[in-house]
């Protein structure tokens, strides 16, 4: 397919998808961004952002469990994720230290958003264990749960689970890999130089 092939199917597209919204046809907005920890999917309802995925959890995959949890009018979209996708540039450009997103906590409930909920709570370039994300939550005996809902955050860097570590200062698990752990921890460690 040429290239002007290619930006006109690209047009149409957007057109057909900003036609869709307009007539509320859209449960899922997607788009993709380029960051320091590779391509990340960002994807949001009308409520705010729902969904941060890491190219290693399969975007088809994430894509097909929106579809099937939210609703099946999934489409890509880049218009209500601009500000999403600013901030993110922002944050890893070190000139943002948090995020002002709606966000859409609908994929996660009980303990599991609770933690979620707690883990802004842990400031930039600052890290808590597992043990003290437990006794903030008011349950210190509940380390494997924290444990669980960091590894099930739907929305990881924005809701900033990449903060939490094993007690002995290892770094654990991480949604998108060890590797994107770690340069999230140096990248805030960086700009507050220590």
């Amino acid at each position: 397919m040429s290239e002007l092939a290619m930006h006109e199917m690209d047009a149409l597209r957007q057109r057909l998808a900003e036609r869709a919204a307009a007539e509320g046809l859209i449960d899922v907005s997607y788009r993709l961004v380029d960051s320091p920890v590779g391509q990340l999917l960002l994807a949001a309802t009308e409520h705010g952002i729902v969904r941060v995925a890491f190219a290693l959890e399969d975007f088809d995959t994430v894509l097909g469990s929106l579809a099937e949890k939210i609703g099946v009018r999934v489409l890509r979209r880049a218009a209500p994720l601009d500000v999403a996708a600013i901030q993110l540039d922002e944050y890893f450009a070190h000139s943002r230290t948090g995020f002002e997103l709606p966000l859409d906590h609908r994929l996660s409930g009980g303990y599991r958003l609770e933690v979620q909920l707690a883990l802004p709570n842990i400031g930039y370039g600052h890290t808590a264990s597992y043990k003290e994300m437990a006794a903030l939550t008011g349950r210190p005996t509940a380390v494997r749960a924290v444990g669980s809902a960091c590894a099930t955050n739907p929305l990881p860097i924005l809701v900033p689970c990449h903060r939490v570590l094993r007690s002995d200062g290892s770094l654990g698990g991480y949604l998108g890999g060890l590797n994107a752990k770690k340069v999230l921890l140096e990248l805030e460690q960086d700009l507050l130089g220590t």
